[in-house]
């Protein structure tokens, strides 16, 4: 069946299944089986130990429910591992329900040192929750302005379509962990234009016009095919940074 809400969007179709319900106070009925633990059911389908990684880009299976179509284990996804984390999604691609819907969620994990590659997103905003530890972010919106400064955990913060950010693991000890929403069910990193294949796609001669210096520092920078998405600091390099002015 169909439902529609008071707006006229269209709602994605759930069937007519049952679902079992708990059994009311005093009733003779046994209660309802519990459902195995499987994939997007329980923890079974996420390994106890999430740090180790899978391989670049890989995924493992999990997060919808068989039987709640509204409901996503977004933990049990294991979605794609990078060099400084890991980004676990639920989007129109894994997740029927968001079809049209404009929306998607996404669980970040930054060990210590990652950086989420500078980037922007045409096409959607973004709200950052984050859950644990600290991140710094670093925005540059239209007319030059800039807004540099550090977020623990509970801080929100709103990037606004098309502006230039980014966001790293500001700690020396604790994984950053942060739960991101955009008003597009494309799947990330999709929806975003990123600072590595960017300067790829620039020849050098141009950026070293632009920016005023040879062309040669940029002659160093290697060809970048394919998306960062998350990179790892060296070891012992700091991440202070500040605000141009």
């Amino acid at each position: 069946m169909t439902n529609n809400p008071a707006d006229g969007a269209a709602q994605p179709s759930v069937d007519d299944r049952t679902v079992p319900s708990p059994n009311p106070p005093g009733s003779n009925t046994p209660p309802p089986q519990l459902l195995p633990e499987g994939p997007g059911i329980g923890s079974a389908a996420w390994p106890s130990e999430q740090t180790t990684p899978v391989g670049r880009g890989e995924q493992i299976a999990g997060g919808t429910d068989p039987d709640h179509p509204h409901l996503f284990h977004l933990a049990d996804w294991g979605g794609n591992v990078f060099p400084g984390g890991s980004l676990q999604g639920a989007n129109s691609e894994n997740w029927p329900i968001l079809v049209g819907q404009k929306g998607a969620v996404y669980l970040a994990r930054l060990a210590v040192g990652g950086i989420r590659e500078p980037h922007w997103h045409p096409s959607a905003w973004e709200v950052n929750v984050v859950l644990a530890g600290l991140s710094r972010w670093v925005f540059v919106g239209p007319n030059g302005t800039q807004d540099v400064f550090e977020a623990g955990k509970g801080d929100v913060i709103f990037a606004p379509q098309g502006h230039y950010h980014y966001f790293e693991n500001a700690s020396a000890t604790e994984e950053l962990v942060a739960l991101i929403v955009f008003n597009s069910d494309a799947a990330e990193p999709k929806d975003d234009i990123g600072i590595g294949q960017s300067l790829t796609a620039i020849p050098n001669d141009v950026l070293s016009a632009v920016l005023g210096v040879p062309i040669s520092i940029f002659e160093q920078i290697p060809t970048v095919a394919g998306r960062i998405v998350i990179a790892k600091r060296p070891e012992g390099q700091t991440g202070a940074r500040q605000a141009v002015p």
